[in-house]
């Protein structure tokens, strides 16, 4: 018996010594994850990599609105019509942002800073600089900031493409939820590709559900590599908390903006992307059977600009894309988006099917064409559009303006508001279709139509917006 009870004591001991060193060997050898088989016991080592690159932004930036009779809250009358008291005041919003070099540019969301006055940003370290704007890409809701570091020191992270992500891959999203201060969330990829239409232009995000909450928009989302994959954009939410449906741009959006601006392919509106000339339309069930293929994967093209580079290589409406250099197109817009991400000059090659034959198109993307010329003009005379300046609408004007639905004809270009009739609020931008029942295609055309007008006054004006027709009517 006391042999027994001899061997249960030293068993119980070596396994007390055991069990010990097994701690205090995982507590000395924390380490990221080295493949997707093990199971990692903490973020830490990623975290201290990337946090210090990561910015809180604080801006001030002064909001004009509009008060006295309900109907100037509406917002298709808003749209359209001056009226009532201006009241100015000072709104302050917060965001978060990362360093991506040692010079201090820092990658954020447009929708973060668009109309700032004034913005500052904190790093975890205590640090805080005042922080110009370079760019604000509303198309991408990318921004780009400098911060006035006068040669410190920063800290910076580094991109990773997105495409190698999986759907159930482990991401971290790092930022300044509701102003808390810096917070890390954890979850997974739950879906690459995925469209949020009122986000931007290019509809193509990475869906996670790691936590991002109103302040998080323009922080990093990390993979366990320690690099950046994306730029936390939005959720979705229905009291504006996070409901695990977030969206994050993919970081080839953010770096394409920041090789637009080394290169100097920029305005003050955006970035100038690189024009193909091409449109598309995602594929079906029944376009997929009535062009007798396989699947849905792919894009159909719907639209071709008899001057685009595509268009001269020998793309034509109809064929069917199924890759771009090399990488597989799944939907229309997944090619808009890698169309949105090409820089000035370089090679696109496109695999597609005409008419269940395989074809190749090879050209250059390159600078979208002024054809026809702007003819830039102010309008003058006793109609409701003096002191408009207007152009034609040629590829050049539909990219810098980011025109919707608008691929000819005239639009606005400045409005002068000490000439312009009070009543209507025209912005730059807005296209003029129609007056008095006269389709305008052109500024020459919008002239005559004013001058035979002139003498009715009776006014019949139908101006697009964002894809959205409006008439205006003025007697």
């Amino acid at each position: 018996m006391e042999r027994v009870l001899y061997k249960i004591a030293v068993f119980t001991v070596c396994l007390v010594v055991t069990f010990g060193v097994a701690v205090r060997s995982y507590a000395n050898e924390r380490t990221v994850p080295q493949n997707k088989a093990q199971i990692q016991y903490s973020y830490a080592p990623i975290v201290k990599k990337v946090s210090p690159a990561v910015v809180n932004i604080y801006t001030k930036k002064k909001v004009v609105r509009r008060v006295g009779h309900p109907f100037f809250s509406d917002p298709f009358f808003s749209n359209f019509f001056d009226g009532g008291m201006m009241r100015e005041r000072v709104e302050s919003t917060l965001g978060s942002g990362f360093i991506v070099n040692a010079n201090g540019l820092v990658v954020t969301n447009a929708h973060v800073i668009k109309g700032a006055e004034e913005a500052k940003v904190d790093l975890s370290d205590g640090r805080q600089f005042e922080a110009e704007t370079i760019l604000v890409d509303e198309a991408s809701d990318i921004a780009l900031m400098q911060l006035d570091a006068k040669e410190q020191e920063l800290p910076f992270v580094e991109f990773e493409s997105s495409e190698g992500l999986e759907v159930g891959d482990i991401v971290l999203a790092i930022g300044n939820p509701f102003g808390v201060g810096q917070t890390v969330t954890s979850g997974i990829v739950s879906a690459v590709a995925r469209a949020a239409s009122t986000v931007s232009d290019f509809n193509f995000f990475i869906q996670t559900d790691a936590a991002i909450n109103p302040g998080n928009s323009g922080g990093p989302l990390v993979s366990l590599s320690g690099k950046v994959v994306g730029v936390n954009t939005a959720i979705y939410s229905r009291d504006g908390g996070s409901l695990g449906i977030g969206f994050a741009v993919p970081s080839e959006m953010a770096q394409s903006v920041i090789a637009a601006v080394q290169t100097g392919q920029y305005s003050e509106r955006g970035v100038v992307r690189a024009w193909v000339g091409a449109q598309g339309q995602s594929i079906t069930q029944d376009i997929a059977q009535s062009l007798d293929l396989d699947s849905t994967r792919g894009v159909l093209i719907s639209d071709v600009h008899p001057l685009s580079p595509a268009g001269k290589a020998g793309l034509k409406q109809g064929d069917v894309v199924l890759r771009m250099n090399g990488k597989d197109v799944r939907d229309g817009q997944e090619l808009l988006f890698r169309f949105a991400t090409l820089a000035l000059g370089e090679r696109v090659e496109l695999d597609t099917l005409r008419r269940g034959q395989p074809r190749t198109v090879i050209f250059k993307a390159i600078a979208p064409v002024e054809e026809p010329p702007r003819n830039e003009t102010a309008l003058t005379g006793t109609h409701p559009l003096n002191g408009v300046r207007v152009i034609n609408v040629s590829p050049a004007v539909e990219i810098e303006y980011d025109l919707k639905k608008h691929s000819s004809g005239v639009i606005i270009s400045a409005v002068d508001r000490n000439r312009t009739f009070s009543a209507i609020a025209l912005r730059p931008g807005d296209g003029i279709i129609k007056v008095n029942d006269t389709e305008i295609k052109s500024v020459d055309n919008l002239e005559k139509t004013l001058k035979k007008g002139a003498d009715s006054g009776h006014w019949s004006i139908v101006i697009r917006r964002s894809g959205q027709d409006q008439l205006i009517v003025i007697r």
